[in-house]
Protein backbone atom coordinates (compact mmCIF):
# COMPACT_ATOMS: atom_id res chain seq x y z
CA UNK A 1 0.00 0.00 0.00
CA UNK A 2 1.54 3.33 -1.00
CA UNK A 3 1.59 6.50 1.12
CA UNK A 4 -1.12 8.23 -0.91
CA UNK A 5 -3.53 5.38 -0.28
CA UNK A 6 -2.65 5.29 3.41
CA UNK A 7 -3.24 9.04 3.72
CA UNK A 8 -6.52 8.97 1.76
CA UNK A 9 -7.93 6.07 3.77
CA UNK A 10 -6.88 7.70 7.05
CA UNK A 11 -8.61 10.95 6.04
CA UNK A 12 -11.78 8.98 5.28
CA UNK A 13 -11.58 7.33 8.69
CA UNK A 14 -11.02 10.74 10.30
CA UNK A 15 -14.08 12.33 8.65
CA UNK A 16 -16.29 9.39 9.59
CA UNK A 17 -14.92 9.50 13.15
CA UNK A 18 -15.58 13.23 13.38
CA UNK A 19 -19.24 12.69 12.52
CA UNK A 20 -19.43 9.84 15.04
CA UNK A 21 -17.99 11.85 17.97
CA UNK A 22 -19.65 15.16 17.07
CA UNK A 23 -22.78 14.81 19.26
CA UNK A 24 -20.94 13.67 22.43
CA UNK A 25 -20.82 16.32 25.15
CA UNK A 26 -22.98 18.87 23.34
CA UNK A 27 -25.52 20.74 25.45
CA UNK A 28 -28.33 22.95 24.22
CA UNK A 29 -29.13 26.33 25.80
CA UNK A 30 -32.19 24.72 27.39
CA UNK A 31 -29.95 22.20 29.19
CA UNK A 32 -27.39 24.79 30.30
CA UNK A 33 -29.96 27.39 31.33
CA UNK A 34 -28.79 30.03 28.86
CA UNK A 35 -31.19 32.35 27.12
CA UNK A 36 -31.77 31.90 23.40
CA UNK A 37 -30.62 34.69 21.13
CA UNK A 38 -33.05 36.03 18.52
CA UNK A 39 -33.08 33.68 15.54
CA UNK A 40 -31.20 30.91 17.32
CA UNK A 41 -32.55 27.40 16.89
CA UNK A 42 -33.61 25.54 20.02
CA UNK A 43 -31.23 22.68 19.17
CA UNK A 44 -28.16 24.87 18.55
CA UNK A 45 -25.28 23.88 20.84
CA UNK A 46 -24.16 26.37 23.43
CA UNK A 47 -20.84 24.72 24.29
CA UNK A 48 -19.43 23.52 20.95
CA UNK A 49 -15.66 22.92 21.17
CA UNK A 50 -14.17 21.97 17.80
CA UNK A 51 -10.75 21.23 19.28
CA UNK A 52 -12.15 18.52 21.52
CA UNK A 53 -14.10 17.05 18.60
CA UNK A 54 -10.96 17.02 16.45
CA UNK A 55 -8.92 15.37 19.21
CA UNK A 56 -11.54 12.68 19.80
CA UNK A 57 -11.87 12.09 16.05
CA UNK A 58 -8.10 11.78 15.71
CA UNK A 59 -7.86 9.19 18.47
CA UNK A 60 -10.82 7.18 17.17
CA UNK A 61 -9.62 7.30 13.56
CA UNK A 62 -6.11 6.21 14.59
CA UNK A 63 -7.54 3.17 16.36
CA UNK A 64 -9.87 2.29 13.49
CA UNK A 65 -7.17 2.81 10.87
CA UNK A 66 -4.77 0.72 12.91
CA UNK A 67 -7.27 -2.14 12.90
CA UNK A 68 -7.86 -1.67 9.17
CA UNK A 69 -4.14 -1.69 8.37
CA UNK A 70 -3.46 -4.68 10.62
CA UNK A 71 -6.23 -6.55 8.80
CA UNK A 72 -4.72 -5.50 5.47
CA UNK A 73 -1.29 -6.81 6.44
CA UNK A 74 -2.37 -9.94 8.31
CA UNK A 75 -5.41 -10.86 6.20
CA UNK A 76 -7.74 -11.70 9.08
CA UNK A 77 -10.95 -10.90 7.17
CA UNK A 78 -10.83 -11.40 3.39
CA UNK A 79 -13.46 -11.58 0.66
CA UNK A 80 -12.87 -15.31 0.34
CA UNK A 81 -13.70 -15.81 4.01
CA UNK A 82 -16.81 -13.62 3.78
CA UNK A 83 -18.25 -15.52 0.79
CA UNK A 84 -18.19 -18.79 2.76
CA UNK A 85 -20.33 -17.31 5.52
CA UNK A 86 -23.55 -16.91 3.51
Amino acid sequence: MNWYAIFAIYVLFWVISAFIVLPFGIRTPDETGEALRPGQADSAPSNFRPGVVALRATVLSAVLFGLYYANYVEGWITLERLTHIG
